[in-house]
């Protein structure tokens, strides 16, 4: 294999995700799983189970001198960008003295790092000692396992014992399910008492009583407990900041001279405090408790589905449709399908109800405490997490598995290296002086904001997924596509941070109603969910008013993209597919422009900081001229975000985003 067929592979979307590559209706081993397989548009012939190229995909337009044109202008505009970039964040610079003293020593000879970023700088430190426990969490499995092998007799012939009838192999799967549960459940203790310390005891308290809510109650007031529960539990924990065991002790015992324990250096303090002193690696256990809260709803909510089965077997079964919101009769399960369950595809895995039986409290423990992915997900719900565990995706090969660690590692070095060049986030925390920027310079600081943020959320996602596909679980990619690459607010959304859009849609969105009908009503309906989920989503993230204020930002963006989609629908434009190109590439431009006001809102300069900035690109002649050749070239680049997309359905793969 050469080294342009090797980088094609390391950076073919079916090395990212075989999610986006093969159909979700399709099961596994009808799909090409193989990393080392050609990709797709490589061969003359189809492969039975994988997406078929998209007869609707215009032909290519890479050669033509429209597109040579744009990809040149593109190109240079990327070297304009980081040299402007690295220009602002020389020593040099007049404003440098205003942040330099918030730079730290670099790795690189020469150059400062900025570590001015919390998120990033928190993962970066822990670098080393997650690397060790992605080590030995896969380690001990495989010890583990051996043990259980040698106890129980060797796996190969267990299954030459029992694969005589269909039986058996269900009983074959419940062994593993067992066994791979109980290893979860186990490490997952430890690993939750050292991270949390004596706050775990929180972290369970709250578990059991949405355990309870799930399996106790009336079958109808599950869902509205469940969100109740929970959204009160994210308000509560901000609100209370972790409940101190300290401000426990003294709202619960205050006059109780029991409350007081000794100190070595003589004083008294009550038995609260000392208990917070045993915080663990993470005393705020709450910042990051809200991934957990997910991972509770998508529980309680996949058992609630699973009640209205009836007696029907779970690998027969495939639910068509919810739209009566949460209210699931036995018509959704008339229609049925005889599933493989050593096969499922992934819509099977998410839509197939588990046994009863493995709606269990150790089952709930586990999932909901799965190590690799209990810090910040990607997000699993609990039916594909069960069928995981009983049997291993097909779509985990070592070179697929192996590939993606590179393209972590690359990820890790671009984002190193990037702040050791270009101080944008220092820059921006140190309330600069914005009238000593050029509009170029201020649009660069913006940009290479939202880029760093791309890049600090991705490198933790990929990280712990990279941990799971170690261990043999497969859940969905985070980030499907560069933050660069992206021109329309609901197909942005489904790309950044995937597993929580299909969370959104799946326990949300289509409860809601989701997009309804088309035409007029149907987008005005689907504008109402979005304004419903994104205040959510801003709540989720963090109870601010900037983020309240970013979530409706986003919805009132998203509403010139749907009133342009209902005033000029594609199927109108068949015999005008160029003009609607063109068309469509100004609206595109006017999207990315307000989305990256709404990000810039919510996650890095604010209000404040967004007016200084606006003001300082559009507050002269020079700034709005450079306003609309900087229109010119996202024009450009937008058509080849446009035929980037023509590419992937002549390859028959259609991401949606």
């Amino acid at each position: 294999m050469s080294l342009s067929q090797w980088l094609r592979r390391l950076y073919s979307l079916d090395t990212l995700d075989t999610r986006f590559t093969t159909s979700s209706k399709t099961p596994l081993s009808a799909a090409p799983i193989d990393p080392t397989r050609p990709l797709p548009g490589e061969t003359n012939g189809t492969t039975s189970g994988a997406i078929k190229p998209d007869s609707g995909a215009t032909p290519s337009k890479w050669r033509t001198p429209e597109f040579v044109l744009y990809c040149m202008v593109v190109s240079i505009c990327l070297i304009k960008m980081f040299r402007v970039s690295y220009e602002i964040s020389k020593p040099s610079h007049p404003n440098y003295a205003k942040y330099s003293s918030s730079l730290s020593p670099g790795w690189i000879p020469g150059r400062k790092f900025d570590d001015t970023d919390a998120q990033y700088s928190t993962f970066r430190e822990n670098i080393p000692y997650m690397l060790v426990v992605l080590v030995l969490h896969p380690l001990l499995r495989r010890l583990y396992d051996f043990f259980i092998t040698t106890r129980d007799g060797s796996v190969e012939s267990m299954l030459q014992a029992k694969a005589g009838s269909y039986s058996s192999q269900v009983s074959v799967a419940d062994d593993r399910l067992t066994h791979r549960v109980t290893f979860d459940l186990y490490f997952a203790l430890i690993f939750i008492c050292a991270l949390n310390g004596f706050s775990a005891l929180k972290v369970f308290m709250i578990l059991y009583v949405n355990f309870t809510l799930a399996t106790r109650l009336p079958k109808e007031y599950i869902p509205s407990a469940t969100w109740f529960f929970n959204i009160g539990m994210l308000f509560a924990n901000e609100l209370c900041d972790g409940y101190s065991y300290a401000s426990l002790a003294n709202t619960l015992s205050p006059w109780s001279p029991y409350s007081k324990v000794s100190t070595g250096n003589g004083f008294t303090d009550n038995w609260g405090s000392f208990l917070d002193s045993y915080g663990g690696l993470n005393p705020r256990w709450h910042i990051l408790f809200k991934i957990t809260t997910l991972r509770l709803v998508s529980f309680n909510l996949d058992y609630y589905w699973s009640l209205g089965r009836g007696n029907v077997s779970p690998v027969e079964v495939s639910i068509t449709s919810r739209t009566n919101g949460y209210k699931i009769t036995k018509a959704d399960y008339h229609k049925k399908k005889q599933l493989d369950p050593r096969n499922l595809s992934e819509r099977d895995r998410v839509d197939s109800p588990a046994k009863q039986q493995d709606y269990s409290f150790r089952n709930y423990l586990a999932y909901v405490l799965y190590s690799p992915l209990y810090l910040a997900g990607p997000i699993l719900t609990f039916n594909d997490y069960i069928s995981q565990q009983r049997y291993q995706p097909q779509s985990i090969t070592t070179s697929r598995t192996l590939l993606y660690g590179i393209r972590f590692l690359i990820c890790l070095l671009s984002m190193e290296i990037m702040l050791h060049y270009i101080y944008v986030v220092a820059i921006s925390k140190a309330n600069p002086a914005w009238e000593l920027y050029t509009p170029f310079e201020l649009s660069m600081l913006g940009y290479f904001n939202l880029h760093i943020i791309w890049l600090k959320l991705l490198l933790p996602w990929r990280f712990f997924r990279f941990w799971a596909l170690l261990d043999g679980m497969d859940p969905p990619e985070n980030m499907v596509r560069c933050m660069s690459d992206n021109y329309s607010a609901p197909a942005f959304w489904r790309a950044w941070h995937r597993s929580y859009n299909r969370w959104i849609v799946r326990y949300i969105y289509i409860p809601l109603g989701g997009s309804g009908t088309y035409g007029f009503w149907g987008n005005a309906r689907a504008v109402f969910n979005y304004l419903v989920v994104f205040t959510f989503v801003a709540l989720w993230h963090d109870i601010s008013m900037k983020l309240l204020m970013w979530g409706w930002l986003i919805t009132i963006f998203i509403l010139p993209e749907a009133l342009a989609s209902y005033l000029f629908p594609k199927r109108r434009w068949q015999n005008h597919k160029t003009a609607y190109r063109v068309i469509c590439g100004i609206g595109a431009v006017a999207n990315i422009l307000m989305m990256m006001v709404a990000n810039l809102v919510g996650f890095a300069l604010g209000l404040d900081g967004l007016q200084g900035l606006v003001h300082g690109i559009a507050g002269s002649y020079s700034g709005l001229v450079f306003l609309a050749t900087a229109c010119v070239a996202l024009f450009m680049a937008v058509q080849v975000m446009f035929e980037i997309r023509e590419s992937e359905l002549r390859q028959g793969i259609n991401l949606k985003c």
